[in-house]
């Protein structure tokens, strides 16, 4: 409700639909010949007549106006509007005519119908004018107004509709439904959210208050009525229902929709993992890079013997296999994690160990790691530390520190901060990202790691820390 509009055109078709359903079902089982001596005239007439006034109202609010708004054309929806008003005001005078129904009757009946709907649309209009600006983001006002404007207009056309519609009707949706609505608000915040979070005594309290306003409303009632005690055994009849059917049906409506609420956040969390773990699956490592090793290592051949050249060669074998095998794992050890980052970090030393304005420190735990991890969580920091760290013409710096700590991991990095060309594709291309990265830690490790990331005009910061 916050965060977003409430759908209210579904919420107004659902309201009025049940609303004509229900005064149409109850003309039909009840044969009320008040008005005239033409009883079954009058039993076909109340069924009839809210019959046509619904269809009217579908017609123009759920076919008329939004062709309106869609198509922008103004001719075609006023002459379909005149035509659908027409028939149905010449259907309903027909009826009333047959049913002999007095025009005291039938004119502010057809036309009071048509009054309060036009004033719902011109009210609804200047609501979204006033409370809905540009870029609204709590949306908690303009939903409880709105809902709050539905509510006010349905009393209005059930006083408007009082030939045709049963005082029961009246009495359901003006008092009986509203009251149940506030019951519900009610039970749920102030009784079975406090007795679920461990607050018993409270949750009793208000319990009771509850019982205690609608006999104290019942006792107000008979005073207002002359002191006629069938109100007060209402009120009476309507605690005891409140308090072993109501309350209780809540409580299990709530704890019904928690669990499915549980449910659906728990296969929402599986869909975004597997989300993540796709993007995660189809990420590589940069060709740009790869191939700027392969020909460090080609130059390295030439210069020197094939010691240095075999060592890189191996160390690229083994972030390749790493990457074949390794990161398809739900998990894999700390210490896996660890050699392949520093495989990264000697290939990439490798690769600009002739420039002596760039400086690269790597601490590490000597210690072997223990425990196991969600592979390629530390590496996005390491690589976007050289991504973006790395000037060959500018003093450079990227200080790493890897440290492995009764069950935990933490991870600091320290880089200088030269933005690469959008064109290269170095910048096109970077690994799994870090977007990704954030998104995998919080389905992997909620609650459990902390990441804190800070840059200046000169410098990039990341800290990591995750309990296994």
């Amino acid at each position: 409700m916050k965060t977003k509009r409430l759908p209210f055109q579904q919420i107004e078709r659902w309201s009025m639909t049940f609303i004509f359903l229900a005064i149409i079902l109850t003309n039909v089982l009840k044969i009320n010949t008040t008005y005239s001596d033409r009883g079954l005239e009058n039993y076909f007439a109340k069924i009839f007549i809210p019959l046509i006034l619904f269809l009217a109202y579908y017609s123009v609010h759920y076919k008329i106006l939004p062709f309106y708004f869609t198509e922008g054309k103004k001719v075609k929806p006023i002459l379909l509007t005149i035509l659908v008003g027409g028939m149905s005001l010449g259907l309903i005078a027909a009826i009333s005519y047959g049913a002999d129904i007095s025009e005291n009757i039938f004119l502010p009946l057809y036309f009071g119908a048509v009054a309060t709907y036009i004033g719902y649309l011109v009210v609804t209009y200047m609501l979204d004018q006033i409370l809905l600006p540009p870029n609204l983001k709590d949306y908690t006002v303009y939903n409880a107004v709105r809902i709050g404007m539905i509510y006010l207009f349905i009393p209005i056309f059930l006083f408007q509709g009082h030939f045709f519609i049963s005082p029961v009707i009246s009495v359901l949706f003006v008092i009986i439904l509203p009251a149940l609505a506030v019951i519900l608000v009610y039970s749920y915040f102030l009784i079975y959210k406090k007795k679920r979070s461990g607050n018993t005594k409270s949750s009793r309290f208000f319990y009771r208050l509850l019982m205690v306003a609608i006999i104290a409303f019942s006792a107000f009632m008979v005073l207002v009525n002359n002191g006629h005690p069938v109100f007060f055994t209402i009120g009476i009849i309507f605690a005891l229902l409140t308090a072993f059917i109501v309350i209780p049906f809540f409580e299990l409506l709530f704890t019904k929709y928690e669990s499915y609420l549980g449910e659906l956040n728990s296969l929402t969390v599986r869909v975004d993992e597997g989300s993540a773990r796709l993007t995660f699956l189809r990420s590589q490592i940069n060709p740009h890079f790869l191939f700027n090793i392969l020909n460090t290592l080609y130059g390295a051949a030439l210069q020197e013997n094939a010691e240095k050249t075999a060592s890189g060669i191996q160390k690229l074998g083994d972030m390749m296999r790493f990457m074949l095998h390794e990161n398809t794992r739900e998990k894999i050890p700390v210490e896996h994690e660890k050699d392949y980052l520093i495989n990264y970090v000697d290939l990439q030393e490798l690769r600009i160990k002739d420039q002596e304005n760039i400086t690269v420190t790597f601490n590490r735990s000597e210690p072997p790691c223990s425990g196991e991890i969600a592979p390629m969580l530390l590496i996005p920091f390491i690589e976007n530390a050289f991504k973006h760290g790395i000037s060959l013409q500018k003093k450079s710096w990227v200080t790493i520190n890897l440290r492995c700590i009764a069950g935990s991991v933490h991870l600091d990095v320290t880089n200088s901060i030269y933005r690469t060309n959008p064109d290269d594709p170095e910048h096109q291309s970077s690994g799994i990202g870090l977007e990704n990265v954030k998104q995998r830690l919080k389905l992997l490790y909620p609650g459990k790691h902390d990441l804190m990331i800070r840059e200046n005009d000169t410098e990039y910061f990341v800290h990591l820390s995750i309990q296994l």
